[in-house]
């Protein structure tokens, strides 16, 4: 059994449903006028079903997908009823989900060799470094040892928010003046988390979206760097994406996924919003498993993605 293996407690199923609570509203709503006077599942429906979809930010791709698995269960079924189409509609994209977030996302496989590093990527105003310091107690939580690198040093407040969480939680961090070098912080890091004998290493990255090339660049120097300290870091790079900006958080997704090795996907800031459709589009586009949602502000709120649990509350009536 992995190290890892459950590291994060199940959090409440009713944080989830208030989590979705205007996306399931808002989508519920929408479904409702598409099938209004509707007694079966027609061309009409579906058209009229891509629109809700679409505009829920799932995706246009990902919508197309949706629907010609519907219209497959029509031609299976020759009728279907629209009292029906919300189990259809959640049986399909948890299938949807399944395939495209195989394995288990509380398991990370930990090396042989401490210590577990995480680098984590993102722009400014995402969530980032609220992510980081929610990562950084439930690792604590569970016993750990947790170092955190303030590797984004364009911004002073990057900096000076990252020690309010390393404070807050309890973990050391090791940080540098602003403007310094961030492949020198990285290594700095991991070096002491070495002399710690740390468990967990989070490294947080400049959330400017400079041009690919550049963006690109800068990661690669940061993963060299850390590697002359550990053979093969980081362990995982973690993308965290704004949940409640829709589309554009498809745009950052391809910028980043293009620029560096992205492993895992956070995506933060679902609860004030009715965009949770673009977690299913994100995560099924992308073929990166989305670990982690945001749901709350509670130090708790970062939850586990839970594919069955996030339909459910999708679709709950």
């Amino acid at each position: 059994m992995s190290f890892f293996k459950n590291i994060f407690s199940k959090e409440k199923k009713e944080t989830l449903d208030k989590g979705l609570e205007k996306t399931n509203t808002n989508f519920l709503s929408k479904l409702g006028k598409a099938v209004a006077g509707k007694s079966k599942v027609d061309d009409e429906v579906l058209d009229d079903l891509e629109e809700v979809l679409v505009s829920s930010d799932v995706g246009v791709a990902t919508t197309i997908k949706i629907i010609d698995r519907i219209e497959a269960r029509v031609a299976k079924d020759k009728y279907l009823g629209t009292e029906e189409l919300n189990s259809i509609l959640r049986e399909e994209i948890a299938g949807l989900l399944s395939e495209t977030n195989a394995g288990n996302a509380t398991d990370f496989s930990l090396p042989a060799k401490k210590p577990y590093v995480i680098m984590v990527v993102g722009v400014n105003g995402v969530g980032k470094t609220t992510t980081i310091g929610k990562l950084a107690y439930q690792f604590k939580k569970k016993g750990l040892s947790v170092v955190l690198g303030a590797g984004d040093t364009f911004r002073a407040a990057a900096i000076d928010q990252l020690q309010i969480w390393a404070d807050r939680v309890d973990v050391p961090i090791i940080k540098q003046k602003m403007g310094s070098d961030p492949a020198s912080v990285a290594f700095d890091t991991v070096q002491s988390a070495v002399k710690m004998n740390a468990d967990v290493v989070i490294i947080d990255t400049a959330g400017r979206l400079h041009n690919k090339v550049n963006l690109m660049n800068e990661l690669t120097k940061v993963k060299r760097v850390m590697q002359k300290v550990v053979d093969d870091a980081p362990d995982e790079v973690l993308l965290v994406l704004d949940g409640s900006t829709g589309q554009n958080a498809f745009e950052q997704a391809k910028q980043f996924t293009a620029a560096t090795e992205v492993t895992s996907l956070a995506v933060t800031k679902l609860d004030g919003t009715a965009k949770g459709g673009v977690v299913i589009g994100i995560s099924d586009q992308f073929q990166i498993p989305v670990k982690y949602i945001g749901v709350g502000e509670g130090i708790e709120d970062l939850q586990v993605f839970n594919k069955i649990e996030f339909v459910d509350s999708f679709f709950r009536v």
